[in-house]
């Protein structure tokens, strides 16, 4: 089992296809694609959110907070059983800088610990420190699988600085049934036809030729929660659905 940690500063942006497409050629000069982009083509990431009955998490979130914090579990193939390899997150965002904290578990270890509480073995520190820091947060916050949300990623690195990342999330799918990574890739759409969710990630500051792109194609910094998206998306939606009970009682 193994742990890994990032802490870092994240701007994101909405692009066209037109911009994308206009984009891509642009960074092989400055950055290489990741490893898991096999042969340059995109690879999928799987997550279930976890929140409470009444959405508390996701609703503290959207409320631009100084602090926050989401729990979630990952994977980046579609289980096929217990004993498949997922990632248990907790993401935190302390005044714009992005903390993740996460263990490699099975599957089945994740059902055990969060439905019964029963804590894998590590005999390592650090992963003892993170299943502390997530059954901590676990006592303070009754939460459940809420919402899964899946999408294709194209993602890369700098040549120069390996930590500064882009990645481009499309695809981003969304449900809130049929809540296991286990059921695959399905849903309703959250970001658009032919739009590109353009994540930027640094430590420092982002590179002067990546700026001077991103003026050239008049690509402008946004905000947006993939998480946060669709519960907007949800709560139209019932709004919607409560209206149209009504006049039909009327």
């Amino acid at each position: 089992m193994a742990i890994k940690a990032f802490k870092r500063f994240e701007k994101k942006f909405i692009i066209s296809k037109e911009q994308y497409d206009r984009l891509i050629p642009l960074l092989s000069d400055y950055m290489n694609l990741d490893k898991y982009c096999k042969l340059g083509e995109n690879y999928n990431i799987y997550n279930i959110y976890y929140d409470t009955l009444n959405n508390d998490v996701i609703r503290h979130s959207i409320s631009k907070p100084y602090y926050k914090e989401k729990l979630r579990l990952r994977s980046y193939n579609i289980p096929t059983s217990l004993n498949d390899k997922v990632f248990l997150e907790l993401k935190k965002k302390i005044n714009g800088i992005v903390n993740k904290r996460r263990v490699v578990m099975t599957l089945g270890e994740v059902y055990e610990f969060l439905e019964n509480g029963k804590k894998p073995f590590f005999d390592d520190y650090e992963n003892k420190q993170v299943i502390k820091e997530i059954e901590y947060y676990l006592s303070k916050n009754k939460v459940y699988p809420n919402v899964y949300i899946g999408y294709s990623r194209k993602a890369f690195f700098g040549k120069e600085d390996t930590e500064f990342r882009i990645t481009f999330d499309s695809h981003i799918t969304a449900r809130r049934d049929d809540l296991y990574l286990s059921s695959g890739f399905w849903g309703h759409d959250i970001l658009g036809e032919n739009k590109y969710l353009m994540e930027v990630k640094f430590l420092g500051a982002i590179p002067v030729w990546f700026t001077k792109i991103l003026s050239d194609l008049e690509i402008y910094n946004t905000h947006y929660s993939k998480y946060g998206n669709e519960y907007m998306m949800y709560c139209l939606e019932n709004k919607n659905n409560n209206i149209k009970r009504s006049s039909k009682v009327c």
